[in-house]
């Protein structure tokens, strides 16, 4: 595939604008949360059971979804996957009872998993190798910067024209990306695909990725630091409210620093290994290299939960957040590289599966911990090494990177 830059700043910048209409539909409900509960007479478990069923089906759901994302290839999957979630988005509308919830959220988790193998094998395509590492920076920037926003637009849609309106919206938003993509891909072949001449049908995409070593190695990666990520999801407002008495909007500020520092690590992660590629460093070293740094600012964690001062715990949570979206990019990265672009997709969603249960797992693990009344303490140095374990896993099952995905990914050479 060779495209123009033009063409590929605006596939990319679409691929960015999918993953933000992936959080902002999964986000409307919690936003919303406390409008919708008092008009449909949620309970504060009915709230949970939703939440449960949302991330169940979602891990279920990575199962399949990238083996999916590899048969569709790049120039479907998008649309089809957006498409779909955005039509369970949509559905949250017209929904009554509290079971046609339970559906809707069933629907919008299992469709929503194909968000993350598609963007994955996405970036992987139009990218050459040295460049991946700053669109996987972008990408989980853009995520951790819609985390902030989202909630500020989701409430005044509301306000405006009901909560029903928020999923309607939402969900009429990924229509119109639909077409988009579909558009500008026109006469684009991406590597992969089944209609790139000269590529391997993408129906092709059989062999099992679990006896491979790589599949392995992202999963225990995953499971590992997504446990960490999950943690802060859950806990940090509760470990600000137990730990300096905050409460309502005095959260906010923190929640906010926390995310922008995601957000930044994400970027100096991906622009920095950029530079290092383009003076000459072996990729190899890189790609490791990076991981390890992420995973050396994550260890003072543990200090978050010993400090009295309330803004070096901001600062502290704020590290490991940015080391944590760092360690993703970097890890994303590394899939693309060592991946054939008929596995991307697979070896991504099993990746993001792990994941999931690494945060169902810590989730149940911190509230066993908290109710015993250990404190955070030992969740922290858990989370702290985790990052190091992860890199530990990595260099053990792949002491040397097969770099499968970097042979077919050639530089741009002229406008399609």
């Amino acid at each position: 595939m060779i495209l123009s830059p033009r063409r590929r700043n605006l596939l990319f910048a679409l691929a960015l604008t999918a993953t933000i209409l992936n959080l902002v539909d999964r986000q409307i409900i919690s936003v919303l949360k406390p409008v919708i509960a008092a008009d449909l007479g949620w309970s504060d478990n009915d709230y949970g059971t939703l939440a449960a069923w949302f991330q169940g089906s979602a891990a279920l759901a990575f199962l399949f979804t990238g083996w999916i994302v590899d048969r569709l290839g790049v120039k479907w999957a998008n649309p089809v996957g957006v498409a779909l979630w955005s039509v369970a988005a949509m559905a949250h509308a017209v929904a009554r009872g509290f079971g046609q919830f339970v559906f809707c959220r069933i629907a919008l988790g299992a469709t929503e998993a194909m968000g993350t193998p598609a963007a994955i094998k996405t970036i992987a395509a139009i990218f050459p190798p040295e460049r991946r590492s700053t669109g996987y920076g972008l990408l989980n920037a853009v995520g951790s910067l819609g985390a902030i926003v989202t909630p500020l637009a989701i409430p005044l849609v509301a306000v405006l024209w009901g909560w029903r309106s928020a999923f309607l919206i939402g969900g009429v938003l990924g229509l119109v990306w639909a077409v988009l993509w579909l558009l500008a891909t026109r006469g684009v072949h991406f590597t992969g695909d089944h209609d790139a001449p000269g590529e391997k049908p993408a129906t092709r995409v059989g062999g099992t990725i679990l006896t491979e070593k790589r599949s392995w190695a992202i999963a225990a990666a995953k499971f590992l630091s997504d446990a960490t990520w999950w943690l802060m999801l859950f806990w940090m407002p509760d470990f600000f409210h137990r730990s300096f008495g905050l409460e309502g909007v005095a959260l906010g500020p923190p929640l906010a620093i926390a995310y922008s520092c995601a957000a930044l690590g994400a970027l100096i992660a991906g622009t920095v290994t950029t530079r290092l590629i383009a003076r000459g460093y072996g990729i190899e070293r890189v790609r490791k290299g990076a991981l390890f740094v992420a995973a050396l600012f994550a260890t003072p964690l543990p200090f978050a939960d010993l400090a009295h001062d309330y803004w070096l715990a901001v600062a502290l949570l704020g590290l490991v957040m940015a080391a944590h979206q760092a360690f993703s990019s970097s890890l994303f990265t590394l899939i693309a590289d060592v991946s054939p672009p008929e596995k991307v997709g697979r070896i991504t969603s099993f990746g993001a599966f792990a994941g999931n249960i690494g945060g169902m797992v810590i989730a149940k693990a911190a509230g066993l911990i908290l109710a015993a009344g250990l404190g955070y303490l030992p969740l922290f140095l858990f989370a702290g090494f985790s990052y190091l374990m992860a890199v530990g896993v990595i260099q053990l099952l792949l002491p040397r990177l097969p770099f499968e995905g970097i042979r077919v990914a050639p530089r741009p050479e002229a406008a399609h």
